[in-house]
């Protein structure tokens, strides 16, 4: 078992972040291109000014209209947002390990708080499957593919809660976590996990559109 923990934080770590940077700067070249190509106005429409005001707008929550039609959604989508970016960046655990290979840290989270966002991801995990199956609007566009991405976001929290809460074999659940982290890391330029890298550029274009050409707010 150590030699599997000592091959997943070492060689498969590098492996996983150079599939994430190469995948994504793949990912964003495709995206630039094909806007360059089948619809070249876009980028003549983007305006720094009207994108951060839009990214800014839709980053309050209930501060658009359509959020508030949506208060429980968005509410669960907020947190779930905020603890899945905030947890993993600010773990204790996983400063140490920053600092121990790489040299690095910043402030961390309270192990408390730490394990509440956790708990708030798996919740909101299960909340969405939920609304996968009771929504029949949702459950119609909804493919193994969607499922898949659901368990591969929610599986990093779950191993990683039990860990820490020492359920099950610690070791194995250590290891499961990180292979989890990495396949999630893997995977997030080549699935619609790539939303959390080009939602930006969407809402910029989006909001450049509706501020300098039709000169209205898109919030």
């Amino acid at each position: 078992m150590h030699a599997v923990y000592g091959f997943v934080v070492g060689p498969l770590a590098w492996i996983a972040g150079a599939v994430f940077v190469l995948g994504l700067v793949f990912r964003l070249w495709v995206f630039y291109d094909l806007a360059r190509r089948k619809d070249p106005m876009v980028l003549e429409y983007m305006s720094p000014k009207y994108a951060l005001r839009s990214i800014l707008h839709w980053s309050i929550p209930f501060h658009p209209v359509n959020s508030r039609r949506h208060p429980v959604m968005t509410a669960v989508t907020f947190l779930f947002h905020l603890s899945l970016v905030f947890t993993p960046l600010f773990l204790g655990a996983h400063m140490m390990l920053m600092d121990y290979y790489h040299g690095l840290s910043w402030p961390t989270l309270p192990d408390p708080l730490a394990d509440l966002l956790t708990v708030v991801v798996i919740g909101a995990c299960v909340f969405f499957g939920v609304r996968r199956v009771v929504r029949p609007e949702v459950r119609y566009v909804t493919t193994a593919k969607d499922w898949a991405i659901l368990v591969l976001v929610a599986l990093p929290f779950v191993t990683g809660f039990l860990a820490y809460h020492q359920i099950g074999p610690y070791q194995a659940m250590v290891v499961l976590h990180i292979l989890s982290g990495e396949g999630w890391l893997m995977a997030i330029p080549f699935t619609r996990l790539s939303h959390m890298m080009l939602a930006p550029f969407i809402r910029g274009y989006i909001g450049s559109e509706f501020g300098a050409v039709r000169h209205a707010r898109d919030w």
